[in-house]
């Protein structure tokens, strides 16, 4: 158990920019040694000239990002194969429309308002999760519907939502490459993951 005492403002708000930082370094690099950090952050602190040589410190920084970046695309490939075999399996049953882009759906409520454009700003209700059954996003748990562009979110969502009369719920089956691609979205979306979104059309504000 700690001794600091956090009792202080300041003590609380120190202790916080280290825990972020703890959490954010340890994610980040692959065998950080907190007692090496602590050393860092010390030194810097007290004004002290550096314990290793600034070549050392640069190779030490490209080597350990050689090995974050060799992580992250076997990562991308394991995403990438997982999606496609979850997309190909999903694709054979019945109740699943795929279109030619590759996004695929399934009617959970037809509704028969009218169909918003790529122009239009729409309300809906919607939950994301990973092929995995893991979610990661809900407007339901927040309590709230949200508002967006039709054409300024994931081609996945723009397609599908041309597609809905106002009161449908669909089922979407989204791609990679119609959802964050390459790049992923950070947090729980990694690199070429499929998608899986629950979308309940509201409403056509504009």
């Amino acid at each position: 158990m700690s001794s600091t005492d956090f009792s202080t403002t300041e003590a609380k708000a120190s202790y916080g920019i280290g825990l972020q930082m703890g959490q954010q370094v340890s994610g980040a690099f692959p065998g950080v040694g907190i007692d090496a950090v602590i050393a860092g952050i010390r030194d810097a602190f007290e004004g002290k000239e550096s314990q290793i040589s600034h070549d050392d410190l640069n190779a030490a920084f490209q080597e350990i990002q050689k090995i974050v970046e060799a992580e992250n695309a076997e990562k991308a490939k394991q995403f990438a194969a997982e999606g496609e075999a979850f997309l190909a399996e999903n694709a054979k049953r019945e109740e699943v429309t795929v279109l030619d882009s590759g996004l695929q759906y399934e009617v959970i409520t037809e509704g028969s308002g009218e169909k918003p454009t790529a122009d239009s700003t729409v309300r809906t209700h919607y939950a994301g999760t990973l092929v995995s059954g893991q979610e990661f996003d809900s407007s339901y748990k927040r309590g709230e519907p949200a508002e967006f562009p039709v054409g300024g979110v994931i081609k996945g969502w723009t397609e599908a939502l041309q597609n809905m009369p106002v009161g449908s719920k669909w089922k979407l089956y989204v791609p990679h490459n119609l959802a964050y691609g390459e790049q992923g979205a950070g947090g729980v979306i990694g690199p070429y993951q499929a998608l899986i979104f629950e979308i309940e059309l509201l409403d056509i504000v504009s």
